[in-house]
């Protein structure tokens, strides 16, 4: 491997002028400096990104935690959290903690030791794990969507409660009366704001919440589809409590589309016998049939804000915390109707000799 040595004997300059090139910390003449850049383009050299942080006290990357990288929730916020990076010239350094709150301590040690600038975490965990793990930070800090008690940390997220109210609202305008919600895991709070969403528009309504319609699952597709699948199962052997549900809002858009994966499987037509309702706008929700309507503000534009915030709180770490909060917008597609005409009672039949 090349060294700056090895640059400085090739343009037959000191090593220090070389030095003050690549590092702009000094000026050079020109002859020199071109000199310097044609022997670092010929022999391929590449500076020491460890020795520049240990002088500069700065690397330019930021960590960026998620707790599943197949969820295309995530890949599309990393994406956003990247795009603005990358412009603001910082790299991204992903780290993939697969729903384990052990893993994702061990990720931030190696995050802490490589010295990165900031840390983004899109946590996965109870609250105490995620406060030691903070306790362990000693850089500028962003969350995305979760609040961390006693953290000193931006935080970037999206208003569950009021998106969650709209999607209901939007079903119940349609005139659905029995709309069942599947909620995420309750211990997250971004489950417990959205399935208070979905209470806040049915009592608007004058429609008391039943509690019996809400069946907690894990935010996944699979989820989605068993939960789905075992109301609607329920449903269509005659076995529910009270009137037929018409309509369906789920917590996330992976379990609204397991949720679409069910119907068909039972022989429920979408929206024409039950209207499914997801949140978060993924790009994949306008894709699958029939195309779902949602609610969200766009993936990548919460994660292009939430690296904007980071890369302001590593430039000025001075300044008072922030909470960002977007507003989604209701995202009218094909899975969402009018419910089914309830069928008429047969009539009466006349007696005989009438």
């Amino acid at each position: 491997m090349s060294t700056i040595k090895d640059v400085a004997a090739l343009a037959g300059v000191s090593f220090t002028t070389v030095s003050h090139v690549l590092n702009d910390t000094r000026p050079v003449s020109a002859e020199a400096r071109q000199r310097v850049l044609a022997a670092v383009d010929e022999i391929g050299y590449l500076p020491s990104a460890v020795a520049r942080s240990l002088r500069k006290s700065e690397t330019k990357i930021v960590g960026v935690l998620v707790p599943n990288v197949q969820n295309p929730f995530f890949a599309e916020l990393v994406c956003g959290v990247e795009a603005y990076c990358r412009t603001a010239g910082y790299s991204v350094f992903l780290c993939n903690s697969d729903n384990d709150p052990k893993r994702q301590q061990q990720y931030m040690r190696t995050l802490l030791e490589k010295r990165v600038d900031g840390l983004l975490l899109s946590s996965a965990g109870d609250d105490e794990a995620l406060a030691h793990i903070f306790k362990m930070a000693s850089v500028p800090s962003v969350t995305v969507d979760r609040l961390v008690p006693g953290a000193r940390a931006d935080r970037v997220s999206v208003n569950n409660q009021q998106g969650a109210c709209n999607a209901v609202r939007h079903l119940i305008e349609l005139g659905h009366r029995r709309i069942a919600c599947i909620s995420g895991p309750s211990e997250f709070e971004v489950a417990r704001e959205r399935c208070e969403g979905w209470r806040q528009a049915l009592r608007e309504a004058g429609i008391v919440p039943d509690e019996s319609l809400v069946i907690e699952s894990d935010f996944s597709s699979p989820g989605g589809y068993e939960s789905a699948r075992q109301m609607l199962h329920s449903q269509g052997q005659g076995g529910g409590a009270g009137p037929a549900v018409t309509g369906i809002f789920a917590s996330n858009d992976m379990m609204a589309i397991g949720a679409l994966r069910a119907a068909a499987e039972l022989g429920f037509k979408v929206p024409q016998q039950v209207s499914i309702v997801g949140f978060d706008d993924i790009e994949l929700s306008r894709y699958v049939f029939p195309a779902l309507t949602t609610v969200g503000c766009g993936v990548r534009q919460l994660g292009t804000e939430a690296g904007r915030v980071l890369i302001e709180r590593i430039e000025h770490p001075g300044g008072e915390l922030k909470e960002v909060l977007l507003t989604p917008h209701l995202v009218v597609r094909e899975s969402t109707a009018a419910p089914p005409e309830p069928l008429a009672p047969p009539a009466p039949r006349a007696h005989l000799g009438q």
